[in-house]
């Protein structure tokens, strides 16, 4: 999949669209996108907190894909297959180019379905990691480690973001979590959750201190405070922002040092809901 997300850069840039809806802590995403020559994909993102007091994940809806030729529907898709490895290989592709090659601890922030996702992605690209996943919930990480044998629960962490190569947050924070001071020379810092203008998981520190890049520039920047707040304060400049992946064909999507601490935002667009779409029906022999 991440080969595929990497592969649908080089075609025309996408047209995509995102609009949100909110009741209190309840919010419905739609993201629309339009590539030429590949297809039209609608998913709806439904995340709310309290879904699992009622037996249902947090995160719900559906995608749609259209012909790109006559514009009618080709395939209903399942919403958690698509955003499962959608998610996944977005952070993957971003680490595979970010991250150090040797890099092998890794470390998990948060113990929900997308921190599950990301133990796979990662144990796929980085053969042979170690894997360490700290929660608010102690309980909740340990359910999680309970899943994949050889994770380790961690309590403490910042020892556990220090002791990291690689650090993936995956949670609904609206204060940041990792914070700049605790990051050391050479590692990759993979943000996923925040998707709100209110929510982000780094602090200015840790802005300040990497080399940032997002998987698309225009939303990621523009409605996800992860980067609108430290933006907003001048902590950051858009030029801060060194690429996106439509940069990839350019190489400029890169690590430059090993020394460097390296920052990816997974803003999670449509266009990518729409290149895992076509990737998907392919797989399956249905395109």
């Amino acid at each position: 999949m991440a080969k595929a997300l990497e592969a649908g850069h080089h075609l025309p840039r996408a047209e995509a669209e995102v609009s949100y809806l909110t009741r209190g802590e309840d919010t419905a995403i739609t993201l629309s996108a339009w590539i030429d020559g590949l297809g039209l994909a609608v998913k709806s993102a439904h995340v709310f907190p309290g879904a699992p007091e009622h037996g249902a994940p947090n995160i719900n809806g559906g995608v749609y894909f259209y012909d790109d030729r006559t514009g009618a529907l080709k395939a209903v898709l399942d919403f958690h297959l698509v955003t499962k490895w959608k998610t996944a290989a977005d952070s993957l592709l971003g680490a595979l180019r970010l991250a150090r090659p040797e890099s092998r601890r890794v470390l998990i922030v948060g113990a929900g379905v997308v921190a599950r996702s990301m133990v796979e992605a990662y144990g796929a690209g980085f053969p042979g990691c170690e894997f360490a996943v700290w929660n608010r919930s102690v309980e909740g990480a340990e359910r999680l480690a309970a899943e994949y044998p050889g994770v380790e629960v961690v309590t403490d962490l910042e020892a556990a973001v220090r002791w990291a190569d690689i650090v993936s947050c995956a949670t609904l924070a609206k204060e940041p979590l990792i914070k700049g001071e605790w990051l050391r020379p050479g590692q990759h810092i993979d943000l996923i959750g925040a998707f709100l203008p209110d929510m982000r998981e780094a602090d200015d520190e840790a802005m300040r201190r990497a080399r940032v890049f997002v998987d698309i520039r225009g939303d990621t920047m523009e409605n996800i405070g992860e980067l609108t707040i430290p933006l907003s304060r001048g902590v950051i400049s858009e030029a801060d922002v060194l690429a996106d992946f439509y940069d990839l064909p350019k190489g400029i999507f890169r690590r430059e040092s090993d020394e460097e601490i390296t920052l990816f935002k997974n803003g999670g667009g449509g266009h990518l809901d729409l290149m895992a779409c076509a990737h998907i029906l392919e797989v399956c022999g249905a395109t």
